[in-house]
């Protein structure tokens, strides 16, 4: 046994392990105070890696590196308190659902910026100066800057701790994560508290980022793996316990470095490639936790408070809309006649009934259930995997592998959702976060079955619906079949339960509801319906591909959603008619396309927080109330 290999890789997990708290940790004391579940952390991140590179450039590597890794930081920080000021504390009493999109928006807006900055290409920063050498530990070399790494974590705890603990700030800090409303009443500022936390929180990120110029290249793609790492480690160690993402941080990346050592391992008839688990590790470690210990290892039972306030209902159409919705539908049906069957309106045109449907799927659980979900397009995922491998495996018809594959997304929302209605709140969307990404996994690295990243190719339609109109119609009824459907059941006595169950669970209990088995019979469906669009999306594009499984996936569902209004039916469909509209035109015509985006977007939660579809409605409602009280006045 190569304890010597075990010891350098266990030493490298702590380094990395290092630059995880860093992150996690600023993101736990942004979403202890401010509430926030901020998804541009990772994007944090990466600036500070790429202000700490031009920085290097700018000062001199010798002379200018240490200083670098001091500046990055308290630009990042200066750039958060900006942010927090401008844009989240508009934001703090809107739903968590609308938060989340907006620091998403972010993401996009952060991301095209450094792209404008600095370029697509990777850039490579300098050796640390004074620790560019190794050491040698049992025969085998290894970096000095790591050995600095794995001294920097345990400082950054001691030093946070002190700050909470023996500072009056952090008095006010741990007082805010308790009870906002109650320091308010105190008369403390939470405003410049706030401010003050999230500078604090963007400061470690962008401290995280800097310290691993010399390890890792700056590159745009970080953003998303880092904050769905942080996020793991914050949800493993404790809502607000920084021992706890300390302790969190460390697990996981020595499991991983365990992982890496064990190499390929024969055990029987069995050949276990442990190199592999890395991509799954962290969220196979957040489930088993999850599911035994909810709260995390070091949190508190009553971290999360659950409110028992009544949401809005469902918005119903009326008569008028009703017949609009018909005529819509009509005349869809008929553009192939009068654009042509191959015209790119069509194709178009079914990519937004395919993800309206996906939309719609998600729309039912988050908005009337409240099941906040981060990976619903695990459903749609089995659903595109399960028709692509039965036409191309088993040669099964079209409509014979569409009803299949939609049993295969229930059956995995079925097994998901005992685990996951055990959960609310955040530990509820992370968990199926956690479920998404083992999925994804499995897809992507089960090359013999699923083909890996290559994913399976040659599955389209068969000959009397190649023609493009013929699929386009298929598509069109199916999904606006589903949809229906799906109101039907929201509106149907299981729609009232659902949402009982969602206002007041001890009420709803308290009534005899079955409120565990009705939130799990919705996700099942919900799963189901999103199987449907997902396996129409395999044949729209002639394959799969393990993307249709990734958290942008599941975020873009969200985004559409969250467009067109939680709280009304036609949500959805106007949600992801604007997201995939937009998506495509601004990708097509203007370079910096995601900045774009996510500037319509963060305009939309600012003006519109209802949602397209929802603003419309609340309109429709209120011009109904005036027409009804001209009726009654004498």
């Amino acid at each position: 046994m190569d304890l010597s290999g075990l010891l350098v890789q266990l030493l490298n997990g702590l380094a990395g392990g290092a630059t995880l708290f860093l992150v996690a940790a600023g993101l736990s004391l942004v979403f202890g105070v401010t509430r926030i579940v901020n998804f541009a952390h990772g994007s944090l991140y990466v600036l500070g890696l790429y202000v700490a590179y031009s920085s290097v450039e700018r000062l001199g590597g010798a002379i200018g590196f240490w200083p670098a890794l001091l500046l990055a930081p308290l630009a990042v920080g200066l750039l958060g308190a900006l942010i927090e000021i401008a844009l989240l504390r508009r934001i703090y009493h809107a739903p968590e659902l609308l938060q989340l999109l907006a620091t998403f928006a972010l993401v996009l807006v952060i991301r095209d910026a450094a792209l404008w900055l600095w370029g697509a290409q990777d850039l490579f920063g300098p050796r640390a100066p004074g620790l560019a050498g190794a050491v040698s530990i049992l025969g085998r070399r290894f970096p000095t800057y790591d050995l600095f790494l794995i001294a920097a974590g345990p400082l950054v705890l001691l030093a946070l701790t002190l700050l909470l603990r023996r500072t009056r700030w952090g008095t006010l800090v741990r007082a805010a994560t308790q009870d906002r409303e109650m320091l308010s009443a105190l008369g403390v500022q939470q405003a410049w508290l706030f401010t003050a936390v999230f500078a604090l929180g963007a400061l470690l990120a962008g401290l995280a980022g800097a310290l691993q110029l010399p390890r890792e290249p700056a590159n745009l793609e970080l953003d998303l793996p880092m904050v769905a790492s942080a996020f793991v480690v914050v949800v493993v160690g404790g809502m607000g316990s920084l021992p706890g993402a300390f302790v969190a941080a460390l697990l996981i990346a020595e499991l991983k470095a365990v992982c890496i050592w064990l190499g390929v391992v024969q055990l029987g008839p069995f050949t276990v490639a442990f190199p592999k688990l890395t991509l799954v590790a962290e969220f196979l470690v957040m489930a088993v936790v999850l599911v035994w210990r909810p709260w995390g290892l070091m949190g508190r039972p009553d971290a999360v408070v659950r409110g028992d306030a009544v949401q809005p209902g469902l918005m119903q159409a009326d008569a008028w809309g009703r017949w609009a919705w018909w005529l819509l539908i009509a005349g869809l049906a008929a553009l192939p006649l009068l654009a042509g069957s191959q015209s790119y309106t069509v194709v178009l045109l079914t990519e937004i009934a395919i993800a309206a449907l996906f939309a719609a799927s998600l729309q039912a659980i988050v908005g009337p259930g409240g099941l906040h979900s981060f990976g619903h397009a695990a459903y749609f995922g089995l659903g595109a995997y399960a028709a692509a491998l039965l036409v191309h495996a088993a040669h099964l018809p079209l409509l014979a592998a569409l009803a299949l594959a939609v049993l295969v997304g229930a059956a995995g929302a079925l097994v998901y959702g005992w685990f996951c209605m055990r959960l609310s709140g955040i530990y509820l969307a992370m968990l199926t976060l956690a479920f998404a990404q083992i999925t994804w996994a499995v897809a992507f690295q089960w090359d013999d079955f699923t083909g890996g990243s290559n994913g399976i190719t040659g599955v389209w339609p068969p000959a009397w619906l190649s023609d493009g109109a013929g699929f386009y119609w298929l598509v069109l009824l199916l999904c606006a079949a589903a949809i229906y459907g799906l109101r039907r059941v929201l509106h149907a006595p299981f729609g009232w339960a659902l949402r009982a169950a969602r206002d007041s669970v001890p009420r709803a209990e308290a009534m005899g509801l079955p409120t565990r088995r009705v939130q799990w019979a919705a996700f099942t469906l919900a799963g189901a319906a999103a199987a449907l669009a997902g396996a129409l999306f395999a044949f729209s594009k002639g394959g799969v591909a393990p993307d249709v499984l990734s958290v942008s996936a599941s975020v873009d569902a969200l985004v559409m959603v969250l467009l067109g209004g939680v709280h009304a039916l036609a949500g959805p469909v106007v949600g992801a008619a604007a997201f995939t509209w937009l998506h495509d035109s601004v990708a097509r015509a203007l370079p910096w396309w995601r900045a774009v985006l996510g500037g319509v977007v963060l305009l939309l939660i600012l003006v519109f927080p209802q949602g397209i579809s929802g603003v419309t409605q609340s309109l429709q409602a209120l011009a109904a109330s005036r027409r009804r009280a001209k009726e009654v006045r004498p």
